[in-house]
């Protein structure tokens, strides 16, 4: 992994993108690629078959009947060995023609497909007919190559056939469209057969047939099996809706009716769409294709709100029918590939990516705000798939590290002793007991090719079509003899005018003449995931050793935590201005696992920041109120984003000032006596500013100010800054909070310095003057009496970094592909005044700060500072006027 920096001074992010993966990088992924593969598959033939799927937790097969029924999900099952089926044609990919030989003598002496067991026709019709008939072309193929599969005589294609015969009575309705569940041994007889008695459909069960059954068609000469695909697709395009050109999800099998009129590009219909398009590919028939640019205007003007593609009613195509997305919709950016609309891709394909990196997997379905709204994730292919297609449009090296990034979750997170295991919740890292067969036959298929060179393909996968199950089938298909009496429903000319849309693929070369294009599109995307949704814990196994380090919990004082950054592969650079800058290189890290934590940490920090940043709070006045200042001095303070909130107070807090000790506000405060009843000062750093707030309410203050450290910051050349939570809920906190740069500071400490009691107005704005002047004047001809501190202590204990606040406000989140001239805000770290510097609260020249009392001497210097200082107070005032007009 190349090395990653972020600015936490500009917020920026360097990474090396667009720097092409060296072959050996390349190699060794393919390589553990066909490893992964190998642990899959192995584990389903010593503990599962001739079962349909493994159960990888418990080590054993998945029969249908002896495990507890898991609803439309085992309608899959069809005691046909299931997984074995649906893999044949990945072992020849990852050439494996050894174990594709003894795969198919084992499918066609064990397996039979005249069970007494309904299953879903849509599943068995892309699964395991699909599975044959990839067979079949790989065994042709190899049987050509002169040196496998000598032996092969058709016999996949026969048993394919059988099976396409036992789908057809599914097929037996008015419409045309199929019922959803045959029963393999007796078709559809009504009750009798548990078949016959839906009514309703989805539209991809309906309309992913075409490709599996024209292809039988044309393998075997029969054209019955593609007259019947077409008829129920002819059938689904006379029913969608005129006037948005849009399908509903569930449709009656009898009477066309639309059951669900929701649209999108999900579940229910995903496969539709993309069998239109790719019939035409592997047909040859413009039709199909007329029809799938029809739909796909449509779902470019009303379901596509990049990088979001969001569910309407096919009615009112305006209204949103959902606020969130399900993951099946991860298969969308590889079609529009294919229809070489690039850009849309690219952007969609980001948005899920950022989605995988937040929660490790794709949940089954998230929010518009990229949270989790369906926490399972059954290993599903589709994101993998599209970024297999991107990167074959494109040539970025950006998508080899996104499928790095699958790989390496899956390993992580899914990988157990007997293969891998479905995630449960993506949350919590829990397992389900499950390995669905599509996990062979489509995940490391699209993560071979991702890193294959053309030399390391058995073939050229140019000359095939991938089903939606990713099974091959030839594209020499399109001249295989069929029938002619193959009906073909063409509608007017009219109707259909393609005027619109090209008829040639486009040249990527020309698409992306600029070669930052693609990131330019990933990066607002990027942002706005990052604002959207922080990243969970990441999950462990028992065992595994200690979790990470949380960015929230990081303390730069901490030896223990900078030792944990150390081993993370995460350093420090302090910088001449006090701020720092963190640096990650994973090659630095003690391990893989610590690198990745390590990229996690940073990724956190940012979330940190980010979740920090929310609306813009305007500025908030301090007004010195007490003699001789008489309300005439306003400081600019900066907001916090918790505690009273000044703007919905008529008169603000008011009261006399005092230092807190410990001066950091990090700890319980040994004053209380003095802090009760006054607004604490408090200096910046050592922790968080949610913490010096609680540590002075439970004192008894009635506000608190801090002032920065860092000596020369001011209002004047510093944007608003406004001071964030800890991570956790604030609520708790009940008084203002105010920030003081450190020239705003002084004037304050100063003033105190000079006259022992200083009283002060904190509100959201300067308040009238004129009866301040007349009141302070009448209490100042009264001692006060009550004792003040006044000087911070224990300055030596003070450590010299801090990473605890939150960065100005005019920031915005980044990532690995943002440059470093942008701003995104993250905590900083700055330099604290060490032992024997002079502290913001003492005088610039010699004073012993174990002494109490002052040096003697000062009094003209101060007096002279006081009148210098009443020069500045007026300039501040002016600012703060101008800011209040700026913000009406």
């Amino acid at each position: 992994m190349p090395p990653v920096l972020f600015s936490f001074m500009l917020l920026g992010a360097l990474c090396s993108l667009g720097q092409a993966m060296s072959r050996e990088e390349k190699q060794r992924l393919r390589n553990q690629v066909v490893e992964m593969f190998d642990h899959a598959y192995q584990n389903y033939m010593d503990h599962a078959y001739p079962a349909d799927e493994l159960m990888p937790l418990t080590c054993r097969g998945r029969v249908r009947g002896l495990e507890p029924s898991r609803g439309d999900i085992d309608d899959a099952l069809g005691k046909f060995s299931l997984t074995l089926i649906d893999t044949l044609d990945t072992l020849v990919l990852l050439n494996k023609t050894t174990e594709f030989e003894d795969a198919v003598r084992r499918v066609l002496s064990d397996v039979r497909l005249d069970n007494d067991i309904v299953v879903s026709v849509f599943e068995t019709n892309i699964r395991v007919l699909g599975g044959l008939l990839g067979g079949h072309a790989m065994a042709v193929m190899l049987k050509e190559g002169g040196q496998h599969m000598q032996w092969y005589q058709d016999e996949l294609l026969h048993m394919a056939k059988d099976l396409g015969l036992r789908l057809l009575p599914a097929f037996n309705t008015s419409s045309g469209l199929p019922y959803p569940r045959v029963n393999l041994k007796y078709g559809v007889r009504g009750p009798e057969t548990r078949t016959g008695t839906e009514t309703d459909t989805c539209t991809a069960c309906a309309g992913t047939i075409i490709l599996e059954f024209a292809a039988l068609s044309r393998f075997t000469g029969d054209p019955v099996f593609e007259a019947h695909a077409r008829r129920a697709l002819d059938f689904l395009w006379e029913k969608r809706q005129r006037n948005s050109n849009l399908v509903g999800t569930t449709i009656n099998i009898h009477s066309g009716e639309w059951v669900r009129r929701d649209s999108g590009v999900g579940a229910g219909i995903d496969s539709y769409y993309e069998y239109l398009l790719k019939a035409y590919i592997l047909l040859g028939d413009d039709l199909f294709l007329e029809r799938f640019n029809i739909h796909y205007a449509s779902i470019m003007k009303y379901i596509s709100q990049p990088p979001l593609l969001l569910d309407v009613h096919i009615h009112k195509p305006l209204l949103p029918a959902r606020t969130w997305m399900d993951s099946l919709l991860a298969f969308f950016p590889g079609l529009q590939v294919l229809k070489g609309d690039i850009r849309p891709a690219i952007e969609t394909h980001e948005m899920l990516y950022q989605v995988t990196k937040k929660h490790n997997f794709l949940p089954e379905a998230f929010t518009t705000d990229f949270r989790v709204h369906w926490a399972q994730h059954p290993l599903r292919p589709e994101f993998a798939e599209s970024t297999y297609f991107l990167y074959k449009a494109t040539g970025d090296p950006y998508y080899l590290e996104a499928g790095r990034t699958v790989m390496d979750n899956l390993n992580r997170f899914a990988r157990v002793p007997c293969g891998f295991a479905a995630m449960k919740d993506v949350r919590t890292g829990s397992h389900e007991d499950r390995m669905d067969s599509f996990f062979l036959a489509e995940m490391f298929k699209y993560l071979f090719l991702l890193f294959a060179e053309p030399d390391d393909l058995p073939f050229d996968v140019e000359d095939y079509v991938f089903t939606t199950e990713a099974h091959l089938l030839p594209l020499s298909l399109s001249v295989a003899p069929h029938s002619s009496s193959v009906p073909s429903n063409r509608t007017s000319e009219e109707e259909l005018d393609d005027s619109n849309f090209d008829w040639t693929c486009p040249n990527t070369r020309l698409l992306f003449p600029d070669p930052a294009f693609p990131r330019n599109l990933r990066e607002p995307i990027r942002s706005a995931v990052d604002k959207s949704c922080p990243r969970p814990v990441p999950y462990r196994e028992p065992g595994l050793g200690r979790p990470p380090l949380r960015a929230q919990d990081f303390m730069a004082n901490n030896p223990e935590h900078l030792e944990l950054l150390r081993r993370m592969g995460v350093s420090l650079i302090h910088l001449k201005d006090g701020r720092v800058q963190l640096v990650q290189h994973a090659t630095q890290a003690v391990s893989a696992v610590a690198a990745e934590d390590g990229v996690r940490f940073m990724q956190e920090m940012m979330e940190l920041s980010s979740q920090q940043q929310k609306e813009q709070l305007p500025p908030r006045a301090i007004q010195i109120v007490s003699h001789p200042f008489f309300g005439r001095v306003v400081l600019t303070a900066g907001p916090a984003q918790f505690g009273t909130d000044l703007s919905k107070s008529s008169t603000g807090v008011r009261g006399f000032v005092t230092v807190a000790e410990p001066y950091s506000g990090c700890s319980e405060i040994t004053n209380a006596e003095y802090v009760q009843g006054h607004i604490a000062l408090l200096q910046r750093g050592q922790c968080m500013f949610a913490e010096k707030a609680r540590h002075i309410q439970k004192a008894g203050a009635i506000g608190g100010i801090v002032i920065d450290d860092n000596e020369g910051s001011s209002s004047d050349t510093a944007p608003l800054f406004q001071m964030a939570g800890d991570g956790r809920s604030t609520d708790d906190i009940t008084l203002p909070l105010l920030f003081l740069f450190h020239k705003e500071g002084n004037i304050l400490l100063e003033a105190l310095k000079e006259y022992r009691e200083v009283e002060v107005l904190l509100s959201d704005k300067a308040r009238d003057r004129g009866a301040d002047v007349q009141e302070a004047e009448e209490d100042c001809l009264t001692e006060a009496t009550t004792p003040t501190s006044h000087e911070p202590t224990a300055q030596s204990q003070m450590s010299t970094v801090e990473l605890d606040e939150s960065a100005p406000e005019e920031v915005s989140p980044v990532d690995e592909d943002t440059s470093p001239a942008e701003d995104i805000s993250p905590p900083k770290e700055e330099v604290s005044p060490t032992e024997g510097e002079p502290s913001l609260a003492q005088p610039k020249e010699g004073r012993d700060s174990e002494k109490k009392e002052e040096p003697e001497g000062d009094t003209d210097s101060s007096s002279q500072s006081v009148d210098e200082l009443l020069a500045d107070w007026r300039e501040d005032l002016e600012a703060f006027k101008q800011m209040e007009k700026d913000e009406l």
